[in-house]
């Protein structure tokens, strides 16, 4: 069962999507990358690059976040991310049914505070991601870039500090800061 931790959708629960395709991050990988950024989040634009079911950005919105693109490439998952969305009332977002790829084209002109990709681990996207948003200046001096994967090592990008890594199961999260330019 996921839910909303804190704020103003406190303890809405979430749907999911059913099967392999989709694997929702872990509520204490959720709360943990929450609790490092709690102070942070007011105000924010966020992009969920890999939404699943919406959960994280609706967990950032639900915290005070500005406004939130929630994006996945499957037609069921954005399914149940409009339901997540209507249920815990968190409507300051758009949601996109496109792949990573055509979303950041279509999002070009946006200019993000946080940013998080969890994509489906085997895929090995991040190093992809993360270079096309070192490219594309899609987030702002200070902004977060938070990577959910199985891989032990931190990531790095050109551009970027490393705030935090820790493994959380067989979760790691790396946390990463855009330098002022």
């Amino acid at each position: 069962m996921m839910r909303i931790i804190t704020g103003k959708a406190r303890g809405v629960r979430l749907e999911t999507l059913e099967g392999e395709n989709t694997r929702p991050t872990a509520e204490r990988v959720k709360e943990a990358l929450f609790s490092m950024l709690q102070y942070e989040v007011r105000g924010m634009r966020v992009l969920d690059l890999f939404g699943g079911s919406g959960q994280m950005a609706l967990e950032a919105l639900s915290r005070g976040a500005e406004y939130a693109y929630i994006c996945d490439s499957a037609k069921d998952a954005v399914d149940i991310i409009k339901r997540n969305v209507a249920k815990t009332r968190l409507t300051d977002c758009t949601v996109l049914c496109a792949d990573y790829k055509q979303a950041l084209r279509s999002l070009a002109d946006e200019c993000f505070d946080l940013v998080i990709l969890d994509p489906p681990y085997k895929l090995g996207l991040i190093p992809d991601v993360l270079s096309r948003l070192s490219e594309s200046g899609m987030v702002k001096a200070g902004g977060i870039v938070v990577c959910e994967d199985e891989r032990p090592e931190p990531y790095e990008c050109e551009g970027y500090t490393l705030r935090r890594h820790a493994k959380y199961g067989r979760a790691y999260l790396t946390v990463l800061e855009k330098t002022d330019e």
